[in-house]
């Protein structure tokens, strides 16, 4: 496998480093953050209109820019490196995986354009409690003439209070379904939440006999969970190259203040100890990057037209070793970052801290490392077996 950015790739790389620099510096992050919406709507249409961002892996047939998900993965790295704050991960990593995946050509031609210009703005509401994947699935629907009515309510919804469509997971007789249900549908009622992480907004969505469609359904009946599966899979390969630029950001900034920092009459960064931990911090950002940039790849595979169940099987290990990799890899250098900063690395005028966050609140996020690896010990004892 190649893991060498062609031309193309590096340009796109560059771009989004160069642009997301001048554009969420931490100034930018604490306002956006402050804020219930949670990000700029200027920038997120300056985004849309000159970078075209949203429409990156989606099909040219439905106004998209036809290209893969390692192109994908090399923006998420450079905006986790940013923490830049948009509707981006939630529209681009949650919903337009399923729509890509189980959606009909009447579903792909009428949302995906509009997720391709930003004109939409949606996310995957699945999880009604503390469980991991599809277990988490709480919410329930019924039969009702010509559609479905969905009841339920639906926790720690990425962007939940601001999108305009909504991928909702529920339970049925013939099991999980997933549906796509704009949020202005009646009876569906949204609150945000507080959360440790300012920089990424979630929500509790709550359905009280909301009643859609049968063509809201995405997939074939039964066959939801698996669809769910994937897409939850692909959202973790989105995390783990979010959380890989997190991690490089805390390296970075952790040698610019070392540097710069004097005591006993010289940098603290020519201290030995100081430089052992420091190199720690770059071979834990380097696994990271090697086993996001490696899951990128499967889940390229898996998004392609007529992919096999052999590439299925081998994205749900992927992400899994990405999604635990990565996970640990941002927390300790971003809790390293702190300690290496000494007195100021807590305090609020120095960013630190909001890595920390964000590296503490998307560890948990599509669950925790141990869940991941016990997956793959699972998946690897099955196959021994």
């Amino acid at each position: 496998m190649e893991f060498a950015f062609s031309d193309e790739q590096e340009m796109i790389r560059e771009s989004a480093e160069s642009f997301l620099a001048d554009v969420s510096d931490s100034a930018a992050v604490r306002a956006a953050m402050a804020t219930e919406l949670g990000h700029d709507p200027d920038l997120w249409r300056r985004l849309c209109n000159e970078m075209v961002w949203p429409a990156i892996h989606i099909p040219e047939q439905y106004g998209g820019l036809g290209l893969g998900f390692v192109e994908l993965a090399i923006l998420l790295e450079q905006m986790g490196r940013r923490l830049f704050c948009s509707p981006f991960f939630a529209s681009a990593c949650l919903a337009t995986p399923a729509l890509l995946l189980g959606g009909s050509e009447e579903q792909k031609a009428r949302w995906l354009p509009q997720l391709a210009d930003g004109s939409l703005t949606a996310t995957l509401a699945f999880a009604s409690n503390n469980l991991n994947g599809r277990d988490a699935v709480q919410a329930s629907y019924r039969v009702e003439g010509s559609g479905v009515v969905i009841d339920g309510c639906l926790r720690q919804v990425v962007d939940g209070h601001s999108a305009g469509l909504l991928i909702v997971a529920a339970r049925g007789r013939q099991g999980i379904g997933l549906f796509a249900v704009p949020a202005d549908t009646p009876g569906v009622r949204r609150r945000l939440i507080p959360t440790l992480d300012q920089t990424r907004k979630l929500a509790e969505v709550e359905f009280s006999q909301v009643f859609v469609g049968a063509d809201a359904q995405l997939g074939e009946p039964g066959q939801g969970g698996e669809l769910l599966d994937q897409v939850l899979d692909l959202a973790c390969v989105a995390l783990a190259a979010e959380q890989a630029g997190g991690a490089q950001q805390t390296l970075d900034l952790t040698l610019a203040y070392t540097a710069e920092r004097q005591q006993f009459g010289r940098a603290i960064a020519s201290f030995q100890a100081i430089k052992h931990r420091a190199a720690d911090m770059m071979l834990e950002v380097e696994c990271a990057r090697s086993a996001a940039l490696y899951a990128a790849c499967v889940a390229e595979e898996a998004l392609a037209p007529h992919g096999d169940k052999g590439v299925a099987a081998e994205l749900s290990l992927a992400a899994a070793l990405a999604k635990s990799r990565c996970s640990e890899a941002f927390f300790h250098c971003a809790a390293e970052s702190i300690q290496l900063h000494g007195g100021v690395g807590f305090t609020w005028e120095y960013d630190p801290h909001l890595y920390f966050k964000r590296a503490r609140a998307s560890e948990a996020l599509f669950g925790a490392p141990s869940w991941h690896r016990e997956r793959i010990a699972a998946a690897l004892l099955g196959e021994i077996a």
